[in-house]
């Protein structure tokens, strides 16, 4: 019998329950074929949940997620409603930093059948490997003297040598599985103190990996490095804003971020690691049926690699290529007319029985 998994699922907000529920409809359609097993349990948390209840979720969220096997993530936000920092900090940053979710791990391919913006975008293959509990993100600071002339606000950026040293050997560690080359992303010519412990750690952590090639360069050049030649990177590690701009650039040179999935890992595997599309909540075409699905599906297939179940997880990726490699089947995102619910029933036609 197929081991059973316990997944946490929340939808969010806005397209979240729209692609969730393609990503379930692909995850039982895997239960259908005897792949796998999995006992589902929903929460409505996100910002919709704040304009119900006055909290985006508990603050016990991460307690309330920790039982699982691992968490599938919507999107979360309704701008206009709700600011955007309520549900981050109420939602998705507890669960990241309360589960010790500390590898954001980005993945940016360009899929065959898929027409990058760029003239000449060459093979693109690359994994931002994003640093995901402290950094730019660490929520440390204040706010003075607000609604005056003098109002004065404060954000502490912080690198710690174990922090930065633990997501760079799980990057190390990856780029041996792949072509052996990591490049790192800094600011130390501005950003000198914090910046230059991010440079001293990698440097150290270097060393350890003899047979892994390394560059380095600052995040400005890097946005430029995207652009002109993104075929060159095989991973790139980097700090918590710095990593989310760059991944978000290397997906929009992949065709489109509809295409773009996500974990957040705790490579310690003391509890549940949570796996998103990276696309946002997208108000624009909610309830409209035409969100793109993959970046969804495709998180469900690196949740099913993290559990173990990488034969599954294969077949969900070659299910994705195959769809995308035929041509007939295009969301808008990707200049094409087919629904939310037609890209699902083209994925789940190619899983195979």
């Amino acid at each position: 019998m197929p081991k059973t998994y316990r997944i946490a699922v929340i939808p969010g907000d806005h397209i979240g329950p729209e692609v969730i529920g393609a990503g379930l409809t692909v995850l039982h359609a895997l239960e259908d074929r005897g792949v796998c097993c999995f006992q589902f349990e929903t929460f409505p948390w996100g910002a919709g949940h704040f304009l119900e209840t006055g909290r985006a979720a508990p603050e016990d969220v991460a307690e309330r997620l920790r039982p699982f096997d691992a968490i599938y993530f919507g999107a979360h936000g309704r701008p206009g409603e709700v600011p955007d920092r309520i549900s981050s900090r109420q939602l998705m940053h507890p669960i990241r930093k309360g589960l010790d979710l500390y590898v954001n791990l980005r993945p940016a391919r360009l899929w065959p059948g898929v027409q990058s913006p760029l003239k000449d975008p060459g093979e693109i293959d690359l994994v931002v490997v994003r640093e995901n509990t402290e950094g730019e993100y660490s929520g440390i600071g204040g706010q003075l003297h607000v609604g005056t002339a003098n109002e004065l606000a404060i954000l502490s950026t912080v690198v710690t040598r174990r922090g930065a040293e633990r997501l760079m050997r799980f990057a190390f560690d990856l780029a041996r599985k792949r072509r052996k080359y990591v490049h790192c992303v800094t600011k130390s010519n501005a950003l000198a103190l914090v910046m230059q412990l991010w440079d001293d750690t990698f440097c150290r952590v270097a060393a350890d990996y003899p047979d892994v090639r390394t560059s380095q360069s600052h995040v400005d050049a890097m946005s430029m490095y995207v652009i002109t030649r993104p075929a060159t990177f095989d991973v790139v590690v980097a700090t918590n804003l710095m990593g989310d701009i760059v991944s978000d650039e290397a997906a929009a040179v992949t065709g489109s971020i509809g295409l773009a999935a996500s974990a957040n890992l705790d490579p310690e595997r003391r509890g549940p690691s949570l796996f998103e599309p990276i696309h946002g909540s997208a108000p624009d075409i909610a309830g409209k049926g035409v969100a793109n699905p993959l970046a969804t599906i495709g998180a469900a297939a690196l949740m099913l690699d993290w559990l173990g179940e990488a034969e599954a997880a294969q077949r969900v990726q070659h299910a994705i290529e195959a769809v995308l490699s035929d041509g007939r089947v295009r969301t808008p995102d990707l200049g094409g007319s087919a629904s939310t619910d037609d890209m699902t029933r083209a994925v789940i036609g190619c899983l195979g029985e």
